[in-house]
């Protein structure tokens, strides 16, 4: 089994009002060195191993785990995990 973590976050130029009220807070709390705030979401997977694991995993990402108009998502492959 090999551990997939896939980010998902907003594309640059899409609004994204949870990062703004992140910043505006943070910056209310006296943090003046937060200029900006994405909010994304992190997906892990547990995918068995392949020869063509990346592309079934970008596969996924096409059809399900992310938006492709509004957001881009990168692959992260962990490598080997042992029970």
């Amino acid at each position: 089994m090999v551990k997939v973590t896939v980010h998902v976050t907003l594309r640059q130029g899409v609004l994204d009002p949870q990062g703004k009220a992140i910043k505006d807070s943070l910056n209310s709390l006296g943090y003046a060195e937060v200029e900006d705030a994405r909010v994304g979401k992190s997906i892990e997977l547990m995918v068995e191993e392949g020869p063509d694991l990346e592309a079934r995993v970008e596969e996924m990402c096409k059809k399900l785990l992310a938006n492709p108009v509004m957001e881009d998502y990168r692959i992260e492959v962990e490598g080997a995990v042992r029970s």
